[in-house]
C-alpha cells in the first residue's frame, strides 16, 4: 500500500479539470462558486463524500474521546481545512497547536494529529496522505469502519509517511503525537 497519490481521485462531478491555486479556490469559494461539500487537493476541486450515520457516530465518538485529553495550547478541529501546499483537505478531526485566535486570518498549515473516518471512501481518504505528509502532520489515522481497523501513518518525510501500521479489531492503540490519547479498539469497534 502506498501513502501517496498514484492517480488523483475523481474531480468534482460535472467540472472540467482546471487547476486552481489556493488563492483562486478561496476566492471562488467566498463568492459561492464552489460547492460547500468540496475540498482542494493537489490544485483540483473534489467532491466530498456524504456522511453516513455510522461515519458521524464514529467521528462523534472520537471527538468526545479527544476532547477529554486535549493538551493545553491545542485545538480540536472538526471538518476544518488545513493548508497543505496546493491542497486544503478538511479532515474529520485534527488536533492543532495554537489558540483559535491564531487562525482568524489563515488556516493551520500543519497538525499534530489527523483522523479520517472512512466508511466507503478508503482510496479517497488515502489520497490525502501525501498532502498531510507535505504539511508535516505528525500522525494520521484512517479509521476503516466496516473493517474494524485503523491504518496509522507516522513520521512524515519528503511528502510521504515513513512509518505505516494496521491495528484492530482488538488491542489498544496509542497516538505517538498525543501519547495521552489511547483508544481501546475492542470497545471502540463494538459500538
Amino acid at each position: 500500500m502506498t501513502n501517496g497519490v498514484e492517480s488523483p481521485p475523481v474531480p468534482l462531478r460535472g467540472a472540467e479539470l482546471w487547476p486552481l491555486s489556493l488563492a483562486a479556490y478561496r476566492a471562488l469559494g467566498e463568492a459561492g462558486l464552489i460547492p460547500e461539500n468540496s475540498e482542494l487537493l493537489y490544485g483540483f476541486v473534489y467532491t466530498k463524500m456524504s456522511k453516513s450515520p455510522f461515519h458521524s457516530f464514529l467521528v462523534q465518538f472520537l471527538q468526545e474521546a479527544l476532547s477529554r485529553i486535549l493538551p493545553a495550547g491545542h485545538l480540536l478541529r472538526t471538518e476544518q481545512p488545513i493548508t497543505c501546499g496546493d491542497s486544503e483537505p478538511e479532515p474529520d478531526l485534527a488536533v492543532v497547536a495554537g489558540q483559535k485566535e491564531h487562525f482568524r486570518h489563515d488556516h493551520p498549515h500543519t497538525a499534530e494529529f489527523v483522523i479520517e473516518v472512512s466508511i466507503s471512501s478508503h482510496d479517497y481518504d488515502r489520497s490525502k496522505l501525501r498532502a498531510y505528509a507535505i504539511a508535516g502532520v505528525k500522525e494520521c489515522w484512517i479509521v476503516l469502519g466496516p473493517e474494524k481497523k485503523i491504518e496509522v501513518y507516522r513520521k512524515p518525510k519528503e511528502g510521504q509517511f515513513t512509518e505505516h501500521s494496521l491495528h484492530g479489531p482488538d488491542g489498544t492503540l496509542t497516538c505517538d503525537a498525543l501519547p495521552q490519547f489511547t483508544l481501546p479498539l475492542g470497545a471502540f469497534f463494538a459500538v
